[in-house]
């Protein structure tokens, strides 16, 4: 059984909570998201709204909190080998009201095809709202390029 080491990101002024399933090994080491270098997520998000790629844990919480994301993951804690999503098993789900009672989220938006079902699995019947899958920054998902990536998920910037 792993938990998750990593607190949300979040503040009154978040719109858009982002989502992924769980976090990496690599993530895990470093104590924050989408820590794998090959990860695109930091690359997608900042030329999304124009602006740097952040470097740090600080400069990454600062491009989410100043373009009002949220960023969390679905899974609190669970089994898995490695940073393997297929190996996923005895699921414990985040409880995002913690969010949700602080901010006006206005649309709640998950990172790849696991999220989305570890989503509607165990949180959409909880709180009652939809999720926007989005495709996929991980490296395993070749088939996105970062063109593609950027047109799909430039939708975040509707709030």
């Amino acid at each position: 059984m792993v938990i998750h080491p990593i607190e949300p990101i979040y503040d009154k002024s978040s719109k858009i909570l982002i989502l992924g399933s769980f976090p990496s090994v690599k993530s895990r080491e470093e104590g924050f998201f989408y820590g794998h270098k090959q990860n695109r997520f930091w690359k997608v998000v900042s030329g999304i709204f124009e602006e740097e790629e952040p470097e740090s844990i600080e400069e990454k919480k600062s491009l989410l909190i100043r373009n009002k994301i949220a960023l969390w993951d679905v899974i609190q804690s669970c089994d898995i080998v490695g940073s393997s999503d297929s190996s996923i098993t005895n699921v414990v789900p985040n409880d995002l009201s913690v969010i949700l009672n602080t901010a006006d989220i206005k649309a709640i938006y998950v990172n790849g095809k696991t999220a989305l079902k570890y989503y509607v699995k165990y949180t959409e019947p909880v709180i009652k709202r939809p999720a926007i899958c989005l495709p996929s920054t991980s490296p395993a998902n070749a088939a996105w390029n970062m063109e593609k990536l950027l047109s799909a998920w430039k939708i975040i910037k509707k709030y």
